[in-house]
């Protein structure tokens, strides 16, 4: 699994249990591996301190803070106000995980849609991107981004895509990025790796989602951001290109989606 190249995994959770006895060790694999960056998601915003804190504890790890749509209805929803204060935390460097997910919570459709929006006016507001979630909900995806981006510009990554062509095709023209996560090596993928297969190389990210949908050879296994190496791996051979030149395309597009992160870099 050694590389040369560095890689970013965009999309981890490392604050979720299952690191909890190993997050040293977790985050030294990763580096082993030349993943030298990791941006660790809080999908609650009960959760922010202790993701925050995991980000101030390893230089290399950098965060995002929002309210996943799973918990749009269960969590008091945000304000505007109070997750651009959260933004000013130095290593927060993305607004999200938000979004639509109609596969186990469409009951709580209304209330996803208006914690969505707020997201949006946040990353507007705060200039940070906006880190996407959409499962089983592409129509409604792609109504709604193409409505609010029309009433203001806003960056952002639709996060594991695994959605239609459809909704890239969206996402794409209104200059997001799509990020590739371990499902691109599942023997089950042809058809989400003949959607990738036609996306710009500057529109691409790579993650893990872990501890989730770790990739061949470690399927089954709990996921960590070194194995954002093989998903790396897989996705090169999508594009005919070098390994190396595929982590060098896809580092410089992080950096130029999440410029805080480079501006803390050069800082630090």
């Amino acid at each position: 699994m050694n590389c040369r190249s560095h890689l970013v995994d965009s999309h981890c959770h490392l604050d979720f249990p299952d690191f909890s006895d190993d997050l040293d060790g977790v985050v030294q694999r990763a580096h082993n591996c030349g993943v030298t960056r990791m941006v660790t998601i809080c999908t609650s915003l009960t959760r922010f301190d202790n993701v925050a804190e995991i980000a101030q504890a390893y230089s290399g790890v950098f965060f995002a803070a929002g309210i996943h749509p799973h918990y749009a209805e269960t969590e008091k929803q945000a304000s505007v106000e109070q997750l651009c204060a959260c933004a000013q935390h130095p290593k927060m460097i993305g607004i999200g995980e938000s979004g639509l997910d109609y596969h186990y919570t469409r009951e709580s459709e209304p209330a996803q849609k208006l914690s969505l929006e707020t997201h949006i006016a946040a990353a507007r507001i705060t200039g940070l991107p906006l880190i996407i979630h959409s499962r089983d909900a592409c129509d409604d995806m792609a109504d709604i981004l193409t409505h609010e981006f029309r009433n203001g510009a806003f960056s952002c990554v639709m996060h594991c895509f695994s959605s239609s062509a459809k909704l890239a095709r969206v996402a794409l023209d209104l200059d997001f990025y799509l990020s590739i996560s371990g499902i691109i090596t599942f023997r089950n993928a042809k058809s989400l790796r003949k959607i990738f297969a036609a996306v710009p190389r500057n529109r691409l990210l790579v993650e893990t989602d872990a501890p989730y949908l770790a990739p061949v050879p470690n399927r089954g296994k709990r996921n960590e951001p070194a194995f954002v190496v093989d998903t790396a791996r897989s996705a090169a051979q999508i594009f005919n290109c070098q390994f190396d030149a595929f982590a060098q395309q896809t580092t410089q597009n992080f950096d130029t989606l999440f410029t805080k992160a480079g501006c803390w870099a050069e800082g630090s």
